[in-house]
């Protein structure tokens, strides 16, 4: 074999190794999702129900970039913009709508260990003019520790896309892997309860009922191109 054979066939082998190293390299990055609060959606409903200079919602942490198994919480933020109105959080109606159509219902989260999801949650009161500041999750998060017998929120993410990786429906895996190649999102909401009541009456006196407020929260989920999990693009 002449030598300018030689080289061509060390080119090519060369170039086969680098493809085949790079694409080894680019499936063992970690996918990487972002999550966006369509907030616009929020001041609308506020405004619908002429509670835009009543509360407030906003979410903390989302600017960033998340593994695809991630985030196991929600930084909510609920201010309370009016002079006289007490807004109660009331938990345990509040919900996280998944993809699947499917209701679970919201733990917030505690620093205590969690013993019981059983358990009633008290309803968060926002005086006027104060901001409430909590981390949120789902009750589908929450995974048992066989030996100390409390829950801890490892099991899945709030944005529990992987759950159709696995699932026996051959429709689900399919948008699973239409998500993963780029070509479509995943949708879920965290629709929150509140009751309004008059400082000066309360939620549990007088004679009328508070006030009744549902505003369903909605995110997209996208799957970001691989080049995001690179070391530099960490702050993206």
């Amino acid at each position: 074999m002449r030598t300018g054979d030689n080289n061509l066939v060390i080119l090519t082998l060369y170039i086969i190794g680098i493809t085949y190293t790079f694409n080894q390299m680019v499936e063992s990055i970690d996918e990487q999702v972002k999550i966006d609060f369509k907030k616009a959606s929020v001041d609308q409903q506020l405004k619908e129900q002429n509670l835009q200079n009543t509360i407030g919602i906003s979410f903390g942490g989302l600017a960033k970039t998340y593994p695809i198994d991630k985030p196991q919480s929600l930084s909510i933020n609920i201010e309370n913009k009016s002079q006289d109105l007490a807004i109660y959080v009331d938990w345990d109606n509040c919900a996280f709508e998944e993809f699947d159509g499917t209701s679970k219902r919201v733990i917030r989260m505690s620093p205590d260990i969690t013993r019981d999801l059983a358990v009633l949650q008290t309803p968060s009161l926002i005086v006027p003019g104060k901001t409430l500041r909590e981390s949120v999750s789902s009750e589908s998060v929450f995974q048992l520790d066989a030996i100390t017998r409390t829950y801890t929120a490892t099991k899945n993410s709030v944005a529990n896309v992987l759950k159709w990786k696995t699932s026996p429906v051959k429709a689900q895996k399919k948008q699973f892997n239409e998500f993963i190649t780029r070509k479509r999102n995943f949708e879920f909401s965290l629709d929150l309860v509140f009751r309004l009541a008059e400082t000066n009456v309360g939620v549990a006196q007088g004679r009328n009922i508070p006030p009744l407020c549902i505003v369903k929260c909605p995110f997209t989920v996208r799957k970001l191109p691989w080049t995001y999990a690179l070391p530099w693009n960490k702050m993206r």
